[in-house]
């Protein structure tokens, strides 16, 4: 059962809850006080409020059963490259690269592409959906892609095991960063739990969540063709 639980946790590819050593936790006020209530921080909000958003993403990934072949592999790359495209276009902001002062090194547009090389498709082509996205929102797509990446351990485990490639060959995109899962994680929450962000941009953030889940999802449905 153990087991079955890890698996499950990890199938949705830019979806994931960190792991709770490392997850933002705050403690229950005591009922003898009277002093003021602690705001929960914007990481842990967006892990609570998008919850339904990562379930949802569980369905659909288990739909699709991207590791059953190659093919099916390959289709899930493609909805990966589009995704990474919209995330990466957000790079361009000044406001973004202000919050996130590590962008440079995050992102896997490029993989995705080499990987769809590897396995001998083409580029799939689609209108840029983050055209209009702007901070805070912008930080929204970033979480959902950057826990992708924290929890795409158990997915690159298994386009090895079950389809035998690797980091070099045809799953790039699902490899760690070079300072490792963890340690991105780690630096991304501390962005967007910094005091430099107004906590009254918080709900927009959490909407720019959901937008970039939806996003995903119509991505997958469209290449799967499981709407």
């Amino acid at each position: 059962m153990r087991a079955a639980a890890r698996r499950r946790a990890a199938i949705a590819p830019a979806i994931c809850y960190p792991p709770s050593a490392i997850a933002v936790q705050f403690p229950e006020p005591s009922p003898m006080t009277t002093s003021t209530e602690v705001r929960p921080s914007l990481s842990s909000r967006l892990k609570h409020e998008t919850a339904a958003q990562h379930e949802r993403m569980h369905t659909l990934m288990e739909a699709a059963d991207p590791f059953a072949s190659r093919d099916g592999y390959a289709r899930f790359v493609a909805a990966q490259y589009l995704f990474q495209r919209d995330v990466e276009h957000l790079f361009e902001d000044a406001a973004v690269r202000a919050a996130v002062p590590d962008l440079d090194g995050r992102g896997r547009a490029a993989a995705s592409q080499a990987d769809l090389a590897d396995l001998e498709r083409e580029l799939p082509q689609a209108d840029l959906a983050s055209a209009g996205v702007a901070m805070p929102e912008a930080l929204g797509w970033l979480y959902v892609s950057e826990g992708s990446t924290l929890g795409a351990a158990f997915l690159f485990k298994a386009a090895q095991e079950k389809l035998g490639l690797s980091a070099e060959f045809g799953a790039r995109n699902l490899a760690a960063y070079p300072q490792g899962r963890a340690a991105a994680w780690r630096n991304f929450v501390a962005a967007l739990d910094s005091d430099a962000l107004d906590a009254r941009t918080h709900d927009a953030v959490i909407a720019g969540a959901n937008a970039a889940y939806d996003r995903f999802a119509r991505l997958l449905a469209r290449t799967f063709e499981t709407a």
